[in-house]
């Protein structure tokens, strides 16, 4: 089968994937240079939307709603936008093997795909009850959610199964924000996770006190402390119960899974460098291989703001990421340069009425300040990281847009902080005036 060639190449279909390829836009990219590779069959979208509003039981997110780059308030790229630009939007296209000394990719149906430039853009995949071995992990109706095929099959279960049992399996972003989504739906929802509280990579023990109360307030059953070890099934092969570890067994007609996530890096094992579990790049996201650059949820990268190298699974680092390491390949074909990258880690979540976003780092000591009982009509609280003296974190739920800002600059200045009960007292008086 004859290949085709490139002079830039973007290797995977995601958010940071849809984001390089309107940065090489803005950039000038010529028309037959560039090419983006996917193996889902949509262009790239903004991937938060599948598990909020396209699961919503009214007014449900659809594409091509949600294509990039609307979820930063940009221009929503749909198919057509690729073929205007003379940009090659390739796909149902699986790699399966890649060489970098030849720079060539090459499908599973056999094409070979040559290019000069290469982004790779894999981002992440779930990890699955099977790759720990779960009994029955492979029965009906049990999911997953990373791409729309998945949301899809997901949206005709909750509508087969009405005001039918779900069982939630996991306590972090997709178990909170999957669990407040069917509950809108009408199902009743148990949510199971092994942790002693919700999100307990950013959460504190306080600050999940809030959203488990709330969560409970709405009629969500939570189960801490124990895991699934099995699933029995009706005799059409759907799922019938889920087995816990502490003996007890939950009715299911629906099971939804989020027990994390690894990044897609096998294709480039022993080619790149890699450190912490992703690809080692640089403050302009090259890798140890020339030509070659990485974004996105596979990245390994210097954090700048608190000189470590660091990997971050989150959207908002996919999208600024993407233009960065586009601006740093035009700018060294021009001979320019750009400044390194500077990261502010952020990371945002929205359920129910809910809305909260963290800035920096969660490390150190914390103080809690507003109002966090489930039950309170505002909800609106926040809480300080306090390292070596200084303010390093920030969370806030239901800021305005000026205070979220405020607890943004925070992260990023890192103030001097004061004794912790007056840190509490003044709230977010202490964010506004930095």
């Amino acid at each position: 089968m004859a290949g085709k060639s490139f002079k830039y190449v973007i290797l995977g279909g995601g958010v940071a994937a849809g984001y390089a390829a309107r940065e090489f836009s803005k950039q000038g990219v010529k028309p037959g240079e560039l090419a983006l590779i996917s193996k889902e069959a949509v262009a790239p979208y903004e991937r938060p939307a599948l598990s909020k509003g396209y699961l919503f039981p009214e007014g449900a997110a659809r594409l091509p709603g949600f294509h990039v780059c609307v979820g930063s308030g940009g221009e929503r790229l749909l198919p057509e936008w690729y073929t205007e630009k003379g940009i090659s939007l390739i796909l149902s296209t699986e790699i399966v093997e890649a060489d970098v000394a030849s720079k060539t990719l090459i499908s599973a149906a056999g094409e070979s795909f040559k290019y000069e430039v290469l982004i790779i853009a894999t981002g992440s995949t779930v990890l699955r009850l099977s790759d720990f071995g779960v009994q029955g992990a492979d029965s009906k109706n049990i999911f997953y959610l990373r791409e729309i095929d998945e949301a899809d099959k997901l949206v005709e279960a909750i509508k087969a199964k009405k005001n039918g049992k779900a069982v939630v399996v996991g306590g972090g972003y997709i178990g909170l924000e999957l669990s407040a989504v069917l509950r809108m739906n009408n199902i009743d929802v148990t949510m199971v996770f092994p942790e002693p509280w919700c999100m307990p990579r950013l959460f504190t023990a306080s600050i999940a006190a809030f959203y488990e109360g709330y969560y409970e307030n709405k009629g969500i059953k939570i189960i801490k402390g124990t895991v699934a070890v099995g699933f029995d099934t009706h005799p059409n092969g759907e799922v019938k119960e889920v087995k816990l570890k502490d003996g007890r067994s939950l009715e299911a007609d629906i099971v939804v899974v989020g027990v994390g996530a690894k990044p897609l890096t096998t294709l480039f094992k022993g080619q790149v460098e890699e450190e912490k579990g992703g690809i080692k790049t640089d403050a302009f996201f090259k890798t140890s291989v020339p030509g070659v650059y990485a974004v996105g949820d596979v990245v390994t990268f210097p954090l700048k703001l608190y000189n470590e190298q660091r990997r971050v699974e989150h959207v908002d680092h996919a999208r600024k990421s993407a233009e960065q390491a586009v601006k740093a390949i035009f700018a060294s074909e021009k001979g320019t340069s750009i400044d390194e990258y500077d990261y502010l880690p952020y990371f945002y979540s929205r359920a129910f009425d809910l809305s909260w976003q963290f800035y920096g780092d969660n490390v150190g000591e914390t103080v809690l300040f507003g109002d966090n009982d489930p039950k309170s009509p505002t909800h609106k609280f926040g809480q300080y990281w306090i390292q070596n003296g200084k303010v390093v974190g920030a969370f806030l739920e239901s800021g305005t847009p000026e205070e979220n800002k405020a607890i943004a600059k925070v992260a990023r200045v890192q103030p001097p902080a004061l004794s912790l009960d007056e840190m509490a007292n003044q709230g977010l008086t202490f964010a506004s005036k930095i």
